[in-house]
């Protein structure tokens, strides 16, 4: 039996933001239907690593053949970046914002039929926003934005699902249905990779892990990748980066000795 080819590839993958790398060298594949968990210390490169599959930021060597492979066309990939990334102050209502998961069916100008209309209130009843369709996405709160950008997604119907820190700063109601739907998109054979820093909500609901530190420090089975000694390795490898570092050509390290 032929293995189903990996969703995204990555191969040496580099990442830099004016010349200073902000992911270094990392390898490894997300499988079909896989559940990830992609968790780090601050500023261990989780979430360039989203943008980057997301194909929003520019990478060492290209997006496709080089350094970093993705399967899915662009509008069968969701993204949701960190809520204090999204813009509340947009004049749109929570029934046009789970609207735009439609983009990838209907493209700029066309028309939304009677099945996706059915489509988004479905998605609304199962985030829990129904009868809040016509209220503006800056009047809702933390957790019912999450919500509705929750539904979006479950609009737009997406194989590959990236999530950056989807729990953070919600409450422990909204954080369960969420969870609900995540686990639902993983039976339903999506994948699905998400940044995330409760180690204890990890070890319960994601099979596999990616610890970064800007580089790849151990990556699979959770209970095997969320050690003390992988956690604590992880964190050294964090103090011990140079910002200043310029980006490398040939795979040496970043990281600047430590201090005697």
């Amino acid at each position: 039996m032929v293995a189903a080819s990996p969703v995204v590839s990555l191969r040496n993958l580099t990442v830099s933001y004016r010349q200073h790398p902000a992911l270094h060298h990392i390898s490894g594949s997300f499988a079909p239907g896989s559940l990830t968990a992609v968790v780090g210390p601050n500023g261990s490169g989780k979430s360039t690593l989203l943008k980057s599959i997301a194909g929003l930021l520019p990478i060492e060597g290209g997006r496709s053949g080089g350094a970093l492979t993705v399967l899915p066309p662009r509008e069968r990939i969701a993204y949701l970046p960190q809520v204090a990334d999204i813009d509340r102050s947009f004049p749109i209502d929570v029934r046009d914002c789970a609207l735009l998961g439609c983009w990838g069916a209907t493209q700029a100008w066309g028309a939304v039929d009677r099945a996706l209309l059915g489509r988004v209130d479905a998605a609304l009843l199962a985030v829990g926003l129904e009868g809040f369709e016509r209220r503006a996405i800056g009047s809702l709160s933390s957790g019912q934005l999450q919500r509705a950008m929750f539904a979006r997604m479950l609009v737009q119907d997406a194989e590959l699902i990236l999530l950056d820190e989807p729990f953070n700063a919600i409450d422990a109601k909204t954080t369960a249905a969420l969870l609900g739907l995540v686990r639902q998109w993983h039976r339903q054979r999506r994948t699905v990779i998400a940044v995330l820093h409760d180690d204890s909500l990890v070890r319960e609901y994601f099979p596999r892990t990616l610890l970064l530190a800007r580089e790849r420090v151990d990556w699979g089975a959770t209970a095997e990748v969320l050690t003390d000694a992988n956690l604590q390795r992880a964190r050294a490898m964090a103090e011990a980066w140079d910002e200043n570092a310029e980006l490398c050509g040939s795979g040496t390290s970043a990281l600047r000795k430590a201090a005697a």
